[in-house]
């Protein structure tokens, strides 16, 4: 099973890691989720996702959380140069399925210039 999970070199782990892209990192903001994101100075991106309690319960939450650990762990080699991306889930993330996660996060990404557009999906 290890096979399929995302390593922890590709997770934001600490709070203050969190705390300095909050505070010196840029923002994008999808209908369903808002991103922050900045150049970590590593050699592989990382990510991390925020859901606070107003979104649902703890199997709300955590699917929500999969839902984007998901995301990262397919589509992350799309992504351009070696950030810290912290997810924050908004109320309408509760209703998405992984392909609506996929369509909403890869067209704001690519739209920002962060993430390459994939030539195949056209």
């Amino acid at each position: 099973m290890k096979l399929y999970g995302l390593p922890k070199r590709n997770k934001v782990l600490k709070r203050a890691d969190y705390l300095r892209t909050g505070s010196s990192g840029r923002r994008v903001r999808t209908p369903s989720f808002t991103i922050l994101y900045l150049n970590n100075g590593l050699i592989n991106s990382r990510v991390g996702v925020t859901v606070t309690k107003k979104i649902g319960n703890a199997v709300v939450r955590n699917r929500v959380k999969r839902l984007i650990r998901e995301f990262f762990r397919l589509e992350g080699r799309r992504l351009k140069g070696s950030c810290d991306y912290i997810f924050i889930a908004g109320r309408g993330s509760v209703q998405l399925c992984y392909e609506d996660v996929l369509k909403e996060l890869s067209r704001y990404l690519e739209g920002a210039g962060l993430m390459e557009s994939n030539k195949a999906e056209s």
